[in-house]
């Protein structure tokens, strides 16, 4: 009976920390399709479980069978171990470590527009830091919408993340504030490169935050624009990221914004479907699509 007790308690433990989803996805955050691996690893342990159960209530006699059960899942659990090991994303060694200063306006802006990057940048050995304008107050609950964008930028593995209390969706009217705020930021971290909304950008916001990080960083050499769900016709992208083994982080990151579920943006499958576009026009699997306003190539080195 003792290994089906054995066996049973490890299939729990098992199923508790993949049902656990938040402790889940922060320990697999670098583990390729971890919500699939996540739904396998449940399904194969709910059954161990159950069997292991079985045979300590109902067929302790049935040594054999018991032994068997209580192999399966031992063997289960080294194959599981396995299966981590595999779809672990791979880690790149930089030839110099670059700082990464990413500007949004709404807390859920850079997950959206650039999350893939972002975590690809800090698993390379970058360090990022992200600076959001507003709590989003008009497009939900500015009670939860900052903590989201910390959670979110945690899971990402931003070194920091600044959340201003700007006023939603007028944000042009507060733009000399917004200034000093970029301008206080790119003076404290000192970037190699910055991040920001296009200027082909309908929303009011975006384009607001364009300016302010333009007029802030007017003397810094390195400005990409990411690409919004709002922008027009008119973005035109010429640097092109690879996200591929991060397209999932990237829809955790963004579903981490529990607020704004429902709004068709938000969908895994928008995500992963301008993933697949974006990774189309750059002749790859999955990419995120930036402007250029200015880049120094010795800047962005092995980004």
């Amino acid at each position: 009976m003792l290994p089906s007790v054995v066996g049973a308690a490890l299939s729990a433990a098992v199923l508790a920390y993949v049902l656990s989803k938040g402790t889940y996805l922060r320990h697999a955050r670098g583990i390729r399709t971890m919500r699939a691996v996540r739904n396998g690893i449940a399904a194969v342990f709910s059954v161990l479980l159950a069997l292991n159960v079985w045979c300590v209530v109902a067929m302790p006699e049935n040594v054999l069978l018991c032994d068997i059960i209580a192999a399966a899942t031992l063997l289960a659990t080294a194959v599981l171990a396995a299966v981590i090991a595999e779809r672990r994303i791979p880690a790149r060694d930089v030839t110099q470590r670059r700082k990464v200063l990413a500007v949004g306006a709404h807390p859920d802006d850079l997950e959206l527009a650039c999350g893939g990057t972002l975590a690809k940048l800090v698993d390379t050995g970058h360090e990022v830091r992200g600076l959001v304008m507003s709590s989003g107050e008009v497009g939900g609950n500015a009670g939860v919408r900052p903590d989201e964008a910390r959670h979110g930028a945690a899971f990402l593995g931003l070194s920091a993340l600044r959340v201003h209390d700007f006023p939603d969706t007028q944000l042009e009217t507060v733009s000399n504030e917004m200034v000093r705020a970029i301008e206080t930021a790119i003076k404290d971290f000192g970037p190699d490169v910055i991040f920001t909304h296009s200027a082909h950008d309908q929303h009011q916001d975006h384009y607001a935050v364009h300016q302010a990080t333009l007029r802030a960083a007017r003397a810094h050499h390195s400005i990409l624009c990411f690409e919004s769900p709002s922008v027009t016709r008119d973005f035109d992208p010429s640097v092109f990221v690879d996200i591929n083994g991060y397209v999932d982080v990237k829809v955790e990151a963004v579903l981490s914004h529990r607020n704004q579920a429902g709004k068709p943006y938000m969908t895994p499958g928008r995500v992963r479907g301008m993933a697949a576009f974006r990774g189309a026009q750059a002749k790859n699997s999955n990419a995120e699509a930036f402007e250029s306003v200015r880049l120094l190539g010795s800047a962005i080195g092995d980004l």
